[in-house]
């Protein structure tokens, strides 16, 4: 048998090989992209886990953080300077009354210095947009220690 013949008659041996090692390509670029996502999200939560307790935050759960921020910030970083979402929260920031004894209370300054805490390590280039939506809301130390 001669090397052309064998090659012509058993071509679905070399195509199913072409298929088998691009499959193997595929799948290790896919698995190297999961695995370097998961040390980005990783390195960023510990990051705003360090961050949180240097500003005198109780150490959050970094699993946690890891699912909610992902590498992106999630929805924290998407618009936080929304106007609606300021207004949806400063009305969160009631005292827990119905009706006409609802009023807005005071927010804890801790509270916005969380947020801040978390647009810079994930999304800094937002940070100045949430400074100028939350520079005019009245802050104090409301919360007891």
């Amino acid at each position: 048998m001669s090397p052309t013949r064998f090659a012509s008659e058993h071509k679905w041996i070399y195509w199913g090989a072409i298929v088998i090692l691009v499959g193997l390509v595929v799948t290790g670029i896919v698995r190297y992209e999961s695995v370097k996502t998961g040390n980005e999200t990783l390195s960023k939560a510990n990051r705003l886990q360090e961050e949180l307790v240097k500003a005198g935050y109780p150490s959050p759960d970094t699993d946690t953080v890891e699912r909610l921020l992902g590498t992106d910030g999630g929805k924290v970083c998407e618009e936080p300077g929304n106007a609606l979402k300021t207004a949806l929260w400063k009305i969160q920031q009631a005292n827990g009354a119905a009706g006409p004894g609802m009023r807005p209370v005071i927010s804890d300054t801790k509270a916005v210095e969380a947020e801040r805490i978390v647009l810079q390590v994930y999304c800094p280039d937002k940070v100045e947009d949430f400074q100028n939506e939350v520079e005019d809301l009245e802050t104090d130390d409301t919360v007891r220690r």
